[in-house]
């Protein structure tokens, strides 16, 4: 492990931040995301950001507030699904080199090539050999696109398992939330040890000087978001971009007849 990162000095219990301030600190930080995601842009930079964590952790809270009000063009978000048989052949790491940033790109992923080194460790979804390659090659391809000029970042949600108990609960009696627990999540908290044991051996193995690893106590959501967002943006030097002033042009309609709006099918104004 690194041993560059401090102790966590604000591990004590805090008050829940009002909802008031939470949105007035949010919008401020969405600002300048907005001015990160133009100097990204601007400067062709490649930017790829991990998000992992146990279930319920809330790595999907903190990067639908990240992207809320950026281009999804330039900030996408990549949350792959089960393997095909066909990508069950490939190279391990090949089928999240396809979602990899071009220049101007951010690249956010909801859970990454480190599903190696947990569920499907713990599940068993892969050998042990596969896994042991994983963990002596995850460093050497990391190492890999950084120094091919991808910046990239590792934020690992640390969640207790009261508060993951409590979003569970939450999850399954409200039915807007019940789609965000499936029985893989169930199953996940009778191995809660298995869990952390393999949390604990993958930061063994690739918490780097190069590519560290960095926890966000997420026990209060609203404090996580902001927290990851303002780290998120120490990470990366930007400039506000100087924009051209835009003038809209009038419409010119000379020449245009509209149809008649009885030939067209409207939705019903229901509301």
């Amino acid at each position: 492990m690194s041993g560059k990162k401090q102790k966590n000095q604000n591990s004590g219990k805090k008050e829940p931040l009002e909802k008031k301030g939470y949105f007035s600190e949010l919008e401020k930080l969405q600002f300048e995301l907005v001015q990160l995601h133009d100097w990204v842009k601007e400067k062709g930079l490649r930017v790829v950001v991990l998000f992992e964590g146990r279930d319920a952790a809330g790595k999907g809270g903190v990067i639908k507030r990240i992207t809320q009000r950026l281009n999804p063009r330039i900030c996408r978000v990549v949350a792959l699904g089960v393997p095909t048989e066909r990508e069950k052949t490939q190279w391990y790491f090949q089928r999240y080199v396809d979602h990899l940033p071009a220049a101007g790109e951010m690249v956010l992923f909801d859970r990454s090539w480190y599903n190696r080194a947990g569920v499907e460790k713990v599940m068993g979804f892969c050998t042990d050999e596969e896994y042991q390659d994983f963990l002596r090659s995850c460093p050497r391809f990391e190492e890999m696109l950084i120094h091919s000029g991808i910046i990239l970042i590792k934020y690992w949600f640390s969640v207790s398992d009261e508060e993951q108990e409590k979003r569970f609960r939450d999850r399954i009696g409200d039915p807007l939330k019940r789609w965000k627990i499936s029985e893989m999540d169930v199953e996940s908290r009778t191995k809660w040890v298995e869990y952390s044991r393999a949390k604990d051996d993958m930061f063994a193995y690739t918490d780097t000087r190069l590519s560290p690893w960095w926890v966000v106590e997420a026990d209060d959501k609203r404090r996580a978001r902001l927290n990851c967002i303002h780290h998120l943006l120490s990470m990366i030097p930007y400039e506000p971009i100087k924009h051209k002033k835009i003038d809209l042009p009038p419409i010119n309609k000379e020449g245009y007849i509209r149809p008649p709006i009885n030939e067209q099918t409207f939705v019903p104004e229901i509301y």
